[in-house]
């Protein structure tokens, strides 16, 4: 077995790390190329054990540090994040993919073949475990998420959670790297070639078996976003803000929707209670779902979804348990919501979507549908939509989501997007039939047991890597 890697001149590595970092940008960001994901790291994999390891490592930094820039603009202009930051989020990555390199090479080199293929998926998703522990924005931006077109993959997510799509996503260009360096032995390239094919495989065959599962009822919802700020419900323009509401609520009732859905912090109130949406509510016999800034002298400031029942005597509410650091500074929410009747309906609002405690949450309440107020910042509204239907793929619920500045969308919890309408810079409207399933997940009763089998086998790799090198039969 070679120990020592093979000489490449500096324009092959520095082509392999401009492919690699090409592929990075239109495989990532706010609407990536799902496909490209797949083989994103595979140049600088390729070129890993090829060259010195501080160049390998470089190569990987280099590679996603590039390509992660995509993100500079939505980030640093739309989100409004400073640039520290900003810059900091990029270099995570790039460490990330350079510590895969270097575990990927080490193990290569020591003959660790199996071990190497394993230990790149294993250490990417366990930095992404870490990160989605201790940063305020959770999974954003996670790999899983560029694979949200592609709905055979993603239904491993209700046995693994996001973490079963990026460790596949990770395996296969490391599978294909390792068949290109032959100083490995053959068995060994076999052996890990057949078990990436096995998990690809297996994967999209169960993906499509659960894609053919029908629906046991449906639901005709619809959703609206008006162009504006947000206005006080008893101001002038409020009430005509909520009489353009009310019309377009009408509109929709007229086509047949039973639930109608605005999105979050459409009107500052001081009662949950929106007059004309509650006379519409009775006259229509619908239910009537607003996002509201909450705030009278009783009761601190909240970021509010307020749902008006025909014949309730006051509306169900729910408060935003996760707050955009920076930007909003109301009182968090501890508490989940569900709707009397049938189907079993449950609340949130826009970033608590990120989270998988939303998730858990309403797994355990076997919640079949979830309404979703939000508010975007029109240029990540593919992928904030994505994000908050990966819930419901995991923990198995359909989504009625209502963004403003974004995208509105009905899901079910199979991931598939039913209708869906853009509502960035403009009014939007939609109403659609959502397929409605009684569906219990793996996930939703399991919970995170995917990842603790990757650090396990994270840790067996980092043993072998020092281990005594594997002698060449």
């Amino acid at each position: 077995m070679a120990s020592k890697p093979d000489t490449v001149g500096w324009p092959v590595g520095v082509a392999a790390t401009a492919l690699a970092a090409l592929a990075w940008w239109f495989a990532s960001g706010v609407e990536p190329q799902w496909w490209l994901a797949w083989l994103a790291p595979l140049p600088v994999l390729w070129l890993a054990p090829r060259v010195g390891a501080r160049w390998a490592a470089l190569a990987g930094f280099a590679a996603y540090a590039a390509g992660g820039l995509n993100v500079w603009s939505y980030l640093h202009a739309a989100v409004g994040l400073p640039t520290l930051p900003v810059i900091g989020f990029i270099l995570v990555g790039g460490v990330m993919l350079a510590l895969c390199v270097l575990l990927y090479r080490h193990l290569l080199l020591r003959g660790r073949t199996v071990a190497a293929v394993l230990s790149v998926p294993a250490l990417w998703v366990a930095c992404e475990y870490v990160i989605s522990l201790l940063s305020p924005h959770s999974t954003f931006f996670n790999i899983g998420y560029t694979q949200s077109d592609a709905l055979p993959v993603i239904q491993i997510a209700a046995v693994t959670g996001l973490w079963g799509i990026g460790f596949l996503v990770l395996l296969v260009p490391a599978a294909i790297a390792a068949q290109t360096w032959s100083p490995a032995p053959r068995r060994d390239r076999v052996i890990a070639g057949a078990l990436a094919a096995l998990a690809v495989v297996a994967t999209v065959v169960y993906g499509g078996w659960r894609l053919q599962e029908p629906a046991t009822s449906s639901l005709r919802i619809g959703l609206a976003s008006l162009l504006g700020p947000m206005r006080s419900a008893d101001s002038a323009e409020g009430q005509a803000l909520q009489s353009r509401y009310a019309d377009a609520m009408g509109r929709l009732a007229d086509a047949g929707a039973k639930i109608v859905l605005i999105p979050e912090t459409s009107f500052g109130a001081q009662d949950p209670t929106i007059p004309a949406f509650k006379q519409l509510a009775g006259l229509r016999g619908l239910i009537v779902a607003s996002g509201i800034d909450f705030k009278n002298a009783a009761q601190p400031e909240r970021n509010m979804l307020s749902v008006i029942q025909p014949g309730a005597q006051s509306p169900a509410t729910y408060n935003k348990h996760h707050l955009l650091l920076g930007l909003e500074h109301y009182t968090p929410g501890d508490t989940y919501t569900m709707l009397d009747g049938s189907p079993r309906t449950g609340l949130a609002i826009c970033k608590d979507m990120d989270f998988h405690d939303t998730g858990h949450a309403y797994a355990s309440r076997h919640t079949q549908l979830l309404l979703v107020p939000a508010s975007d910042f029109d240029v990540d509204g593919w992928l904030h939509s994505r994000m908050a239907i990966m819930r419901g793929v995991e923990s198995g619920f359909a989504i009625a989501r209502a963004a403003r500045g974004g995208r509105l969308t009905l899901s079910d919890d199979r991931g598939r997007v039913v209708a869906e309408a853009s509502s960035e810079h403009r009014d939007a409207e939609l109403v659609g039939d959502l397929p409605l399933h009684d569906t219990s997940t793996l996930y939703g009763r399991w919970g995170d047991w995917f990842v603790y089998l990757v650090l396990v086998g994270l840790a067996a790799c980092l043993a072998m890597a020092v281990l005594p090198r594997r002698a060449r039969r």
